[in-house]
Protein backbone atom coordinates (compact mmCIF):
# COMPACT_ATOMS: atom_id res chain seq x y z
CA UNK A 1 0.00 0.00 0.00
CA UNK A 2 1.46 3.38 -1.22
CA UNK A 3 0.24 6.56 0.17
CA UNK A 4 0.57 9.99 -0.95
CA UNK A 5 1.69 12.83 0.91
CA UNK A 6 0.73 16.73 -0.17
CA UNK A 7 4.23 18.82 0.56
CA UNK A 8 3.99 22.45 -0.98
CA UNK A 9 1.36 21.83 -3.80
CA UNK A 10 3.48 18.45 -5.08
CA UNK A 11 2.68 14.56 -4.38
CA UNK A 12 5.32 12.69 -2.59
CA UNK A 13 5.61 9.27 -3.00
CA UNK A 14 5.93 7.13 0.81
CA UNK A 15 6.92 3.84 1.03
CA UNK A 16 4.80 1.10 2.62
CA UNK A 17 7.17 0.89 5.48
CA UNK A 18 6.43 4.02 8.25
CA UNK A 19 9.38 6.68 7.75
CA UNK A 20 10.85 5.13 5.01
CA UNK A 21 10.47 6.92 1.37
CA UNK A 22 10.92 5.92 -1.69
CA UNK A 23 13.20 6.89 -4.63
CA UNK A 24 12.28 10.41 -5.65
CA UNK A 25 12.67 11.88 -9.58
CA UNK A 26 12.28 14.94 -11.52
CA UNK A 27 11.41 18.16 -9.42
CA UNK A 28 10.62 16.21 -6.54
CA UNK A 29 14.30 14.91 -6.26
CA UNK A 30 15.07 18.08 -6.31
CA UNK A 31 13.02 19.57 -3.64
CA UNK A 32 13.72 16.95 -1.15
CA UNK A 33 17.65 17.13 -2.05
CA UNK A 34 17.50 21.07 -0.75
CA UNK A 35 15.14 20.12 2.22
CA UNK A 36 18.02 17.75 2.95
CA UNK A 37 21.18 20.09 2.77
CA UNK A 38 19.40 23.31 4.43
CA UNK A 39 19.44 20.80 8.09
CA UNK A 40 18.68 23.51 10.89
CA UNK A 41 22.27 23.62 11.87
CA UNK A 42 22.83 25.25 8.82
CA UNK A 43 20.51 28.09 9.46
CA UNK A 44 22.31 28.61 12.75
CA UNK A 45 25.23 29.12 11.33
CA UNK A 46 24.09 32.01 8.85
CA UNK A 47 22.06 33.60 11.08
CA UNK A 48 24.30 33.91 13.37
CA UNK A 49 26.81 35.25 10.74
CA UNK A 50 23.87 37.69 9.20
CA UNK A 51 23.88 38.54 13.48
CA UNK A 52 27.55 39.63 13.54
CA UNK A 53 27.35 41.30 10.31
CA UNK A 54 24.46 43.40 11.86
CA UNK A 55 26.23 43.89 15.08
CA UNK A 56 28.99 44.90 13.01
CA UNK A 57 27.24 47.49 11.16
CA UNK A 58 25.45 48.66 14.71
CA UNK A 59 28.60 49.46 15.43
CA UNK A 60 30.13 51.26 12.53
CA UNK A 61 26.74 53.34 13.10
CA UNK A 62 28.19 54.68 16.38
CA UNK A 63 31.92 55.36 15.17
CA UNK A 64 30.03 57.43 12.14
CA UNK A 65 28.45 59.32 15.13
CA UNK A 66 31.39 59.73 17.18
CA UNK A 67 33.40 61.14 14.43
CA UNK A 68 31.38 63.47 13.28
CA UNK A 69 32.08 64.92 17.00
CA UNK A 70 35.95 65.31 16.65
CA UNK A 71 37.62 67.72 15.08
CA UNK A 72 40.46 66.15 12.95
CA UNK A 73 41.88 69.69 11.95
CA UNK A 74 39.98 70.51 8.37
CA UNK A 75 37.03 69.22 6.94
CA UNK A 76 38.55 66.91 3.82
CA UNK A 77 40.10 64.91 6.83
CA UNK A 78 36.48 64.84 8.45
CA UNK A 79 35.26 63.97 5.03
CA UNK A 80 37.67 60.99 4.43
CA UNK A 81 36.83 59.48 7.92
CA UNK A 82 33.20 59.66 7.43
CA UNK A 83 33.72 57.95 3.48
CA UNK A 84 36.16 55.43 4.84
CA UNK A 85 33.47 54.02 7.55
CA UNK A 86 30.70 54.27 5.17
CA UNK A 87 32.95 52.49 2.52
CA UNK A 88 33.65 49.41 5.06
CA UNK A 89 29.71 49.51 6.30
CA UNK A 90 28.91 49.46 2.10
CA UNK A 91 31.20 46.63 1.45
CA UNK A 92 29.99 44.45 4.71
CA UNK A 93 26.08 44.95 3.35
CA UNK A 94 27.32 44.15 -0.56
CA UNK A 95 29.43 41.22 0.62
CA UNK A 96 27.22 39.28 3.29
CA UNK A 97 23.07 40.79 2.47
CA UNK A 98 23.65 40.82 -0.99
CA UNK A 99 25.74 37.72 -1.30
CA UNK A 100 29.20 38.88 -3.07
CA UNK A 101 31.03 37.11 -1.04
CA UNK A 102 30.38 34.02 -3.02
CA UNK A 103 29.78 35.12 -6.20
CA UNK A 104 32.21 34.07 -9.76
CA UNK A 105 34.56 36.13 -10.91
CA UNK A 106 32.40 37.59 -13.81
CA UNK A 107 30.71 39.46 -10.92
CA UNK A 108 33.33 40.72 -9.48
CA UNK A 109 34.50 42.27 -12.93
CA UNK A 110 31.52 43.68 -13.45
CA UNK A 111 31.62 45.22 -9.94
CA UNK A 112 34.94 46.75 -10.87
CA UNK A 113 33.74 48.13 -14.22
CA UNK A 114 30.60 50.00 -12.59
CA UNK A 115 33.14 51.07 -9.75
CA UNK A 116 36.22 51.94 -12.51
CA UNK A 117 33.02 54.15 -14.39
CA UNK A 118 30.99 55.73 -11.36
CA UNK A 119 34.41 56.82 -10.33
CA UNK A 120 35.57 57.98 -13.44
CA UNK A 121 31.90 60.26 -14.22
CA UNK A 122 32.45 61.60 -10.71
CA UNK A 123 36.04 62.84 -11.58
CA UNK A 124 34.70 64.25 -14.18
CA UNK A 125 32.13 66.14 -13.05
CA UNK A 126 35.13 67.42 -9.90
CA UNK A 127 36.77 68.78 -12.82
CA UNK A 128 34.11 70.42 -14.50
CA UNK A 129 34.31 72.92 -11.55
CA UNK A 130 37.23 74.27 -12.44
CA UNK A 131 36.62 74.47 -16.13
CA UNK A 132 34.82 77.20 -16.57
CA UNK A 133 34.39 79.33 -19.90
CA UNK A 134 35.63 83.10 -19.83
CA UNK A 135 33.77 85.49 -18.71
CA UNK A 136 31.55 83.40 -16.60
CA UNK A 137 29.95 85.01 -13.19
CA UNK A 138 30.43 82.27 -10.42
CA UNK A 139 28.83 83.25 -7.30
Amino acid sequence: METKTATAGRALSMAPVEGVQTELQGPQATEQALMNAQAPESFARHVRGYLYVFYALIFGTLITVGASYIPFGNREVNIAVALFIAISKASLVACYFMHLISERKLIYGILGFTAFFFLGLMFLTIGSFADFPRHTVTH
